[in-house]
């Protein structure tokens, strides 16, 4: 087994270190809210889908993340049939008001009952007052709209989101899994009116998922919302635990249950293609003498669009190996190398507006400096 922790040559490149640490803050999106550059994910937290911590190692990875100045929580209503926000709930209690607790509504709590999901105004205020109650706290700090359902009205959704925000339920909205034109038009509808914005923005984002930065980073960054990937180690794979034998999987479990092999494959990212980013991932990694982990977490940071990645952290040795991202001492050629093999094509028209003839036509062989 390799050890990525020695280095086996010297970086080709003077190394680029990031100097971060859990109480290096942010400011989430357009907001002053500080927030720790890497987020607590508590999809793990509880068994009851049958690949997360007991309530034990579930304790010792949050206390050892808040003792280390980590601050940002993200749990939803829906994470482990409501055990993660309990679980969570329990280990705030003495130091809510130091911690910013991220959850989310949409997602059904009730099959057979058409209103206990979805993203109207019963769904979204109901689904506060349980998870205020599973959280044991007055105020939620970011709400989440956990995925679109292209059914309710944008306007309900706003208002919603801007009433509970003025009753002090919610300090701040956010939204997931969304198109960029509705995001955009949700953000714009609501500066119009007076009504709560958007400060953040949670998409899957990894070296094996790219194809957000064609419209939702950049529509984030331009728009004030902080990006919150999950998924940035595409469900493991990026740590290089799998390999070819694993992709005779049979397409995995459509729900979040199961085996973590299985949850990758129903995912989509347990592909060949992304295999082969992950044995790149390895050999970056094993240059710098850090772990695959380590190296795709620090990657997505790179992005000046992206606020704070989500760690899923099974046990406390995950968490204290993913912690590990906030000093990877990157060079251009590592860099260079990991953006190569995951490159995507960014379709039209991105590429035909970056095209020689393009340039040439709209600017007349004149430079003209962008904004930052």
């Amino acid at each position: 087994m390799l050890d990525y922790r020695k280095s086996a040559k010297a970086a080709s490149s003077p190394a680029m270190t990031n100097a971060l640490s859990l109480q290096t803050y942010r400011l989430l999106g357009r907001s002053g809210l500080r927030v720790s550059p890497l987020a607590l994910g508590g999809m793990t937290f509880g068994t009851e889908w049958g690949w997360g911590s007991d309530a034990d190692e579930t304790r010792r990875i949050f206390d050892t993340y808040v003792d280390r100045g980590g601050n940002f929580i993200d749990t939803a209503n829906f994470y482990t049939n409501g055990t993660s926000e309990r679980l969570v709930g329990e280990f705030a209690r003495n130091k809510r008001d130091r911690l910013v607790l991220a959850t989310k509504y949409t997602l059904t709590m009730h099959p057979g009952d058409p209103n206990s999901g979805g993203n109207h105004r019963k769904s979204m205020v109901r689904s506060v007052e349980a998870s205020l109650e599973r959280l044991k706290t007055d105020y939620i700090d970011l709400l989440y709209i956990h995925a679109w359902d292209g059914t309710t009205p944008a306007e309900e959704v706003l208002r919603a989101m801007d009433d509970l925000i003025r009753a002090g339920k919610v300090l701040y909205a956010g939204i997931s899994d969304t198109p960029a034109w509705q995001v955009a038009r949700m953000q714009t509808m609501a500066d119009l009116r007076g009504w709560s914005p958007f400060v953040a923005l949670q998409i899957q984002y990894s070296l094996a998922e790219r194809t957000v930065e064609r419209e939702l980073t950049p529509m984030a960054k331009e728009m004030g919302l902080g990006v919150v990937p999950f998924f940035a180690l595409a469900s493991g794979v990026l740590t290089g635990k799998y390999t070819k034998a694993d992709l005779e999987h049979g397409g995995g479990t459509s729900g979040a249950s199961g085996t973590r092999k299985n949850v990758a494959a129903a995912n989509g990212v347990l592909t060949a293609r992304n295999l082969e980013i992950a044995e790149v991932v390895k050999s970056v990694a094993l240059e710098m003498g850090k772990t695959p982990a380590q190296v795709a977490l620090a990657w997505t940071l790179l992005n000046p669009a992206v606020t704070a990645p989500i760690l899923g952290a099974r046990t406390l040795k995950q968490l204290e190996d993913n912690l590990g991202a906030l000093d990877v001492p990157w060079t251009d050629a590592a860099r260079a190398r990991l953006d190569a093999v995951s490159a995507i094509e960014l379709g039209f028209p991105h590429e035909f507006l970056a095209s020689p003839m393009t340039r040439e036509v709209i600017f007349g062989g004149l430079r003209v400096a962008t904004r930052s």
